[in-house]
């Protein structure tokens, strides 16, 4: 199938939808820091309130998505991002409230809406047939990392232009937009039930190997956005040239995510294809930490970012092959958390790592790190698929006595 047959009324509408539900999400980190960047230490105050943010991110989708009812799924993706266009548009009217309630207002954006991109993403593999999922997810992975090149560039404009607080309030008016959309999609999706006996904790438990391998890519992308403007301050290159290098990557992500949705399938398990993937981005951000010249670091940086959407979404088919559909938005919420909680925990590891030793040398030890859970997770996802493959079997054998 071409991306020319995605091309129909409502995917083009769920294109829309998703567009405005995440956006704020990409734009709030950076929109955070410029809201209270003026106050006394305000710089570390927004870290500490995008950290804040991306903790409540990390505690809602688990919370929020194994509650989600699969046939029923509107008016629970709609909540959601009404509590989160009511949090943000709080905090663009409160900018000046005491931290703690800012910090709370914050989590409340980030648990909120929590739930919304694995809802969303199951709902978009109902759209389609089963033939054309590896495409759908190609053309998220394209419209998700087109958003998230042009949200910074948009949150700092909007910010210097505008004001301070107008990101925030334009955040909560597009996820009311974003709500208002989920009425030209269907109420949900259909599932097969649930096998009687079978918890979905225990379900969603067994696939932990694809979740390792979520949180080792995110890694990848921490190191990358936030040791990036050291180490270009430690080579003795302009702080200027952070922006447009990491725009280079986000958009060589886009291309990466295209070409991967130009075949149905490729070579190897996607177990495999994930880990060497990941290793792959993981050599290339190691090389950014060594590579001297500006131009280097951008060429580095655009190979790295190639791979860095196909290994993403050969993770999200992995969970799909995996999971009984009755399990996969709860999954794929899961995998957003566990993405989220790994960009943090490098992103953290990073922070602490910059007081000891030098930009190149946190990124080589993060790059260990990531290499290190990349090891965990192919391990443990190779038994994973193994197990699969021999419980199919015995399926089929088991169909073929009954006939």
């Amino acid at each position: 199938m071409s991306y020319r047959e995605l091309a129909t009324r409502p995917v083009l509408a769920w294109s829309a939808v998703a567009v405005a539900g995440r956006l704020p999400v990409a734009m709030a980190p950076l929109a955070l820091v410029f809201l209270v960047r003026e106050r006394p230490g305000g710089y570390t105050l927004g870290a500490v309130l995008a950290a804040a943010y991306v903790i409540g991110e990390i505690v809602g989708a688990p919370l929020l998505g194994l509650r989600l009812d699969a046939e029923r799924a509107r008016p629970q993706l709609a909540a959601g991002l009404a509590v989160g266009a009511a949090a943000f548009t709080a905090l663009g009217l409160l900018a000046d409230a005491h931290p703690l309630v800012l910090g709370a207002l914050c989590v409340l954006a980030g648990i909120g809406p929590a739930a919304v991109p694995g809802g969303l993403r199951a709902l978009l593999t109902s759209l389609v047939p089963e033939r054309s999922v590896t495409q759908a997810m190609s053309g998220e992975s394209i419209l998700i990392y087109g958003v998230w090149a042009a949200a910074p560039a948009l949150a700092t404009g909007i910010a210097l232009g505008a004001g301070p607080a107008v990101p925030l309030l334009l955040m909560g008016a597009l996820m009311l937009l974003s709500i208002a959309g989920l009425w030209t999609l269907p109420v949900g999706w259909t599932t097969e039930p649930p096998e009687k006996g079978v918890s979905a904790r225990r379900v969603l438990a067994r696939v932990w190997p694809v979740y390792v391998l979520g949180a080792a890519g995110l890694c990848l992308l921490a190191l990358a956005e936030l040791v990036l403007p050291a180490l270009l301050e430690q080579r003795g290159i302009a702080l200027g040239w952070a922006g447009p290098l990491l725009a280079g990557f986000s958009v060589a992500s886009a291309v990466g995510g295209f070409v991967y949705g130009l075949r149905s399938t490729w070579p190897g398990t996607l177990a495999a294809q994930s880990a060497a993937l990941v290793l792959t981005v993981c050599a290339g951000i190691a090389l950014v930490a060594v590579v001297p010249w500006t131009a280097g670091i951008g060429i580095v940086l655009a190979l790295s970012g190639l791979l860095m959407a196909p290994s993403s979404l050969t993770r999200n088919l992995a969970l799909r092959r995996l999971l009984p559909p009755s399990a996969l938005a709860a999954g794929y919420s899961l995998m957003y958390a566990a993405v989220g909680a790994g960009y943090a925990g490098a992103g953290a590891l990073a922070g602490w790592l910059l007081t000891v030793v030098a930009p190149s040398t946190a990124i080589l030890y993060g790059v260990g790190l990531t290499v290190l859970l990349v090891a965990v997770g192919a391990a443990g996802e190779r038994r994973l698929t193994a197990r699969a493959a021999q419980s199919d079997a015995l399926a089929e054998e088991a169909r073929k006595v009954l006939r």
